[in-house]
This record gives C-alpha cells, structure tokens and sequence, in this order.
C-alpha cells in the first residue's frame, strides 16, 4: 500500500510539475526521510511524503494562484501580493488534503512554513525547511553547502539557523520583500542558541 502510494504521489507530480521540480522534490523527500531518521524522527514515510509535495503548487501559474488562495479561504497579506512565489507553500498545504488526501496535520505545516520558516518549529516543519534548503541539487546555488548539510545532520536548530541567516541576506542583496516569518524564525533559532549557551555558527 505504502509503495502504491508513493506511486501515485510521484505520477501525479511528474504531470504538476516541470522536470527540475520535479527532481528537486524527490531530492528534498530522500534528504528528509535522511534526516528523520538521524534524529530518531518516529516516521520517515511522513518526513519523505512532506518533502514529496513540498512543492506540489509551485508550477501553478501566479495569476491562478491568488484565485485558488481564495477558494480555499487562505489569507493573504501584503507581503504574498507583492511576492508571489511564497503563495505555492500556503496553496500546497491545502492541495495535499484536497488532491491527495494528506489530513495531517503536521505535513501540512511542514509545507505551509517550508519557504519562509516559523519560530518553535516541530520536528518535521524543520526537517522539511532543511531538506528544502540542502538537498543535492542546490550545489551550484547555495555557498558553503558542503558544510551546513554537514551542520544539518549534527543540530538541526543551527542549521534552521544559518539557512535563516543566508536567506535574509540573500533577499536583502536583492531588495525583495521579506516574509515578517522569516525574520521572526532567525531571531527565534538565535536566541535558542544563546540560551542553550552555544556559539552562533558563521558560514
């Protein structure tokens, strides 16, 4: 059952998605299922389904996008307006109930806060807005991806960390607006590590 499952979610993507997404998301679901099970994680078929549909609504068109938004009564603000390539994580953690009968819960937050982070993350929110950020295929875009993949496996708060770092100073060297979420989850995973008496790490 699980292996036709899994079947059916690949199919499906390989008609939803272009060939580099689709290939990214089975890159981020076996890099998931990896880091679910170095911590122990209780199930990695629900960390490699997360990673799988992480990105289920990306290859929408944006026009189509905010109209889907608002059939499922998804609220948009400022930011998702003047951003519209945010919209595909809020969009997919309602396709992947109503198109492929995901009801959990955790996978849906995992994938709504995929791209932008949250503060106090649940095991899986993290494992999937790691996976996201290192898996194989980012290594001619990411700097220094050797060493936090590596940083991923060893504690994966200061992964969340520097992966939150370099993002805000990605978008800021490009002047694109910033998700309040994802500076409210580098400021979070900062003081986490400071109260744990640990040094930041710098990449």
């Amino acid at each position: 059952m699980k292996l036709e499952y899994f079947t059916f979610i690949q199919e499906a993507l390989q008609d939803d998605l272009d060939y580099e997404r689709y290939w990214h998301s089975i890159s981020v679901a076996f890099t998931a299922a990896a880091l679910a099970m170095n911590y122990h994680y209780d199930s990695p078929d629900r960390a490699e389904i997360a990673g799988l549909l992480h990105d289920c609504a990306k290859c929408i068109p944006d026009e189509d996008k905010y109209g889907m938004c608002q059939q499922y009564g998804i609220f948009l603000d400022e930011v998702d307006y003047e951003n519209p390539a945010l919209l595909h994580a809020k969009l997919g953690a309602e396709i992947v109930a109503d198109k492929f009968g995901v009801l959990d819960r955790d996978i849906q937050d995992a994938i709504r806060t995929h791209t932008t982070g949250a503060p106090n993350m649940s095991m899986l929110q993290k494992i999937i807005y790691v996976s996201d950020y290192i898996e194989p295929n980012r290594d001619d875009i990411i700097m220094h991806l050797d060493k936090i993949q590596e940083l991923a496996f060893q504690d994966i708060d200061k992964a969340v960390y520097v992966i939150s770092g370099n993002t805000l100073s990605y978008l800021e060297s490009k002047g694109r607006t910033i998700d309040p979420a994802t500076k409210a989850t580098h400021e979070f995973y900062k003081k986490l590590l400071e109260e744990r008496n640990e040094e930041l790490p710098e990449l």
